[in-house]
């Protein structure tokens, strides 16, 4: 199932949500606690065990390489101990080419008891020449199953023993595993996943496909609990068998695809996963892959001896891991090179690929080392008297993918949706790559302390921040209140800044979009550094979004900055950026310009042409700045408004409006005087004091005439109170589209004398006409609800959803020191 919601709502309605999470009550797998006492179990009692529970094994179509004895390629090199990874892949493409099928078809079992218990667990170790995926590739595969049993007579079979927990691995460590508790099954299948073989698990009826959730008439193919950001349950699964696309990458070695070196003779491109199932370069695609095929059932394995080998398309073999002669297994490293942002070009981190030896894991000699649910291990520890160490922390996000939204008129936003492709995470502490699934983002068992996450994806632009993991018992959520936002690569835009010489660094950056909110709100992966030669930051953000760029420096400085990019705009540069009270009256203007220029264009009652407005935004790309282009903007809606009025009666107090072909008005309040030439005879004589929420006057006597001409044009000054003046009072009380068009006049004026007296050192004047402001800010809501019903359709919601930025940031440049 590939949308989340529907997801979520099964879920709920089966009540697992109310499970433990992935995070809670966990502490350290391989921490500073010594692990369990266990024994090997040996000999016939071992392989009774080991029998008894072989799991059926389905692999998807595409598969290439499947469970083998490494031990016949080690014996052609010479040295038993030691197999190198050429030597296997290429071994094994030719036996499977000459027999037709796969060759050596084996599994390899341990099993172990847990001292003074009646726990008991059979591993079973699976050995695959060669793994390709998306971009953890590498020589050797080892893939585990571990089947948990209690011995005892009461509870349990001391024979064969009967299942309490079934582990499948997952990937890496750092992926949360497949698990099933109290299993109904002696002999589970395992669901391989092609070219990875990461296990997921299948204990109801149908054995071949993975269910992450239950169905009307069976059970869920896990028991693991839920994430507490995603509230799906926590368990790596089978993205590819539930709906999801995975890109697979095809490994290169020495710059040229690995089926083309010399040491691999018998390696043809069809030894590697299908074509159609990879891509060439995450960076290369436009857009996500959308034709990339789902899972298909391919060969179902058996164990020789168990009832399912008659129907089973191969059989298998069971081998002790004790009679595993090799020792180490080798290989050129492989790895896949991920992109992070950076101000210039985009940094490369590596990723490592890399495998083990099962005897020196961990988990080999303390298989609860590797069970990832905090419920099935609590389990295990009430049921046997073990003392079981817990896991670290966890980092988890959600993919989300940024794109083009109706709910605003042209690029003014986006909306953010499910991802129609799997993406992979790096953590820079951890140099094994993790993909993601059902969307998810998940690293388990962190060490406390900063990281760097990365996440890549096929068809879109990288994602990097910083964050800061405590050992706290909870989760650590990446992304913005746990989503992880990216965009296509076609429609993705470079937002970056770079701090003035002089200025703090940069230590936090958000990016929130007038409609879907913050997409970006962490500290940045690079630049931060007040040393570092390179101190600029970066973020890919959708084109079409209307973004407020909110930096925090070094020292708890607080600026912001406008960034809406144009149709083909591939960066949006911030330069020489500095926090504090001057950066948000600056944001002020320019927010609030562009607006009053676009709600301009709806004069016909259309947004055609919003996209054509010529308010430039923060950045360098767009020449020129807000304050050089608010007096045009002002005045053009003066023209419109000017004469949209004609048939408006005011009638407040004294106030008296006449509409005749020709007016002349004189307006002078304390030191204010407005000359405007309209469409309307006025004569207002007002006494003691005029509405506070627009502009006072106190004991004066005003017379205002207006002259009628073609061309509407007003000039103004205002004391330090930062209130504006009478005229404006009088625009404001215009109903409809013109009303919503003064008030938004009235409050840009504001913000430009905010902006000015900022700009010119004067603290105490920039905070009075913030106050002031602050008051025509109220009067744009007013004058949105009172017309609400009259105003051309979008113009209300793209004004209000940028209000609360005008709030807020007028509260914090009240409050800036500098």
């Amino acid at each position: 199932m590939t949308d989340f919601e529907l997801t979520r709502r099964r879920l709920l309605a089966s009540g697992v949500a109310g499970a433990a999470t992935l995070a809670g009550g966990a502490v350290l797998l391989d921490g500073e606690d010594a692990p369990p006492e266990t024994a090997s179990v040996e000999d016939e009692r071992a392989r009774t065990m080991a029998a008894a529970h072989a799991p059926d094994l389905y692999f998807g179509v595409g598969e290439r390489w499947f469970p083998t004895d490494p031990r016949v390629y080690a014996a052609e090199s010479g040295d038993e101990s030691v197999l190198d990874g050429f030597t296997a892949f290429d071994g094994y493409s030719r036996d499977i080419d000459e027999a037709g099928e796969p060759p050596h078809r084996t599994a390899f079992y341990n099993v172990v008891e847990y001292a003074d218990t009646d726990l008991t667990v059979v591993q079973y170790w699976f050995y695959s020449a060669f793994d390709q995926f998306t971009t953890n590739f590498h020589w050797h595969d080892w893939e585990l199953l571990q089947v948990f049993l209690d011995t005892s007579e009461e509870t349990g079979d001391p024979e064969t023993g009967a299942p309490q927990l079934l582990v499948a691995s997952a990937h890496s460590r750092s992926v949360p595993n497949n698990e099933f508790l109290d299993p109904e099954t002696d002999r589970a299948s395992i669901i391989s996943e092609v070219g990875s073989h990461s296990s997921a698990l299948g204990v109801n009826e149908t054995k071949a496909t993975f269910e992450r959730l239950p169905i009307a008439t069976d059970i869920a193919d896990i028991s693991n609990g839920v994430f507490a950001v995603t509230e799906i349950p926590a368990a790596y699964g089978l993205p590819r068998g539930e709906g999801y696309r995975l890109p697979f990458a095809v490994p290169e070695l020495d710059g040229d695809p690995i089926y083309e070196h010399p040491d691999l003779p018998n390696v043809t491109r069809d030894h590697l996963v299908p074509a159609e199932m990879t891509v060439g370069s995450f960076a290369g695609l436009p857009t996500p892959p959308s034709d990339l095929p789902l899972r298909e059932t391919g060969h179902q394995f058996a164990f020789v001896e168990a009832d399912t080998a008659a129907t089973a398309d191969y059989t298998y073999e069971l081998a002790p891991m004790s009679e595993m002669t090799v020792e180490e297994f080798t290989g050129p490293q492989l790895s896949f090179e991920f992109a992070v942002p950076s101000f210039a070009e985009d940094a490369i981190a590596s990723h490592i690929t890399t495998t083990g030896t099962p005897k020196t894991q961990p988990r080999y000699r303390n298989p609860i080392a590797d069970v990832t649910d905090p419920r099935h291990r609590s389990a295990l520890s009430e049921r046997f008297d073990v003392d079981v160490a817990g896991l670290a922390g966890d980092v988890v996000g959600l993919l989300r993918e940024a794109t083009s939204t109706d709910d605003t008129p042209g690029s003014n936003g986006v909306e953010t949706t499910d991802p129609t492709v799997e993406g992979v995470a790096l953590l820079e502490s951890d140099p094994v790559a993790v993909p993601t699934f059902n969307g998810v983002v998940a690293l388990r068992d962190v060490p406390e302390g900063d990281h760097r996450l990365t996440v890549n994806g096929a068809g879109v632009a990288p994602y990097s921040q910083g964050l800061t993991h405590t050992d706290d018992g909870e989760a650590t959520t990446a992304g913005v209140d746990g989503e992880v936002v990216v965009a296509a690569n076609e429609d993705a835009v470079k937002v970056r800044a770079e701090p003035a010489s002089d200025a703090p660094g940069v230590a936090r950056m958000a990016v929130e979009d007038d409609v879907a909110g913050r997409v970006f709100d962490a500290p940045p992966p690079t630049g931060d550094d007040d040393e570092s030669d390179d101190r600029g930051v970066a973020v890919y953000a959708h084109r079409e979004g209307a973004y407020t760029t909110e930096i925090e420096d070094s020292e708890g400085g607080i600026g912001a900055f406008r960034v809406n990019p144009r149709a083909g705009q591939s960066t949006a540069t911030l330069a020489d950026v500095r926090t504090g009270k001057a950066s948000l009256t600056s944001f002020l203007l320019t927010l609030l310009t562009e607006t009053t220029a676009q709600a301009a264009v709806f004069e016909d009652g259309t947004p055609d042409g919003i996209d054509e407005v010529d308010v430039p935004d923060s950045t360098t790309e767009q020449e020129g700045d807000a304050a050089a282009v608010v007096d045009a903007v002002v005045g053009e809606t003066t023209e419109t408004v000017d004469s949209a009025v004609d048939d408006d009666t005011v009638d407040e107090e004294t106030n008296t409006t006449d509409t005749t072909d020709t007016v002349d008005a004189t307006n002078t309040t304390d030191s204010t005087t407005d000359t405007v030439d309209g469409s309307t005879e006025t004569t207002n004589t007002t006494e003691d004091t005029v509405d506070d929420t627009t502009d006072t006057v106190d004991d004066e006597t005003t017379t205002n005439t207006t002259t009628a001409t073609e061309t509407a044009t007003a000039t103004a000054t205002d004391d330090d109170d930062g209130r504006g003046d009478v005229l404006d009072d009088l625009r404001l009380q215009t109903d409809g589209f013109t009303g919503l068009l003064n008030a938004l006049r009235a409050g840009t004026r504001a913000a430009q004398r905010a902006d000015e007296a900022a700009k010119a050192g004067d603290a105490e004047a920039a905070d009075n006409r913030l106050r002031g402001l602050q008051e025509r800010t109220a009067a744009i809501a007013d004058a949105i609800e009172r017309n609400r019903e009259t105003l051309p359709d979008q113009l209300p919601e793209l004004v209000e959803r940028r209000l609360p930025q005008v709030e807020t940031r007028i509260e914090q440049a009240l409050t800036a020191e500098r």
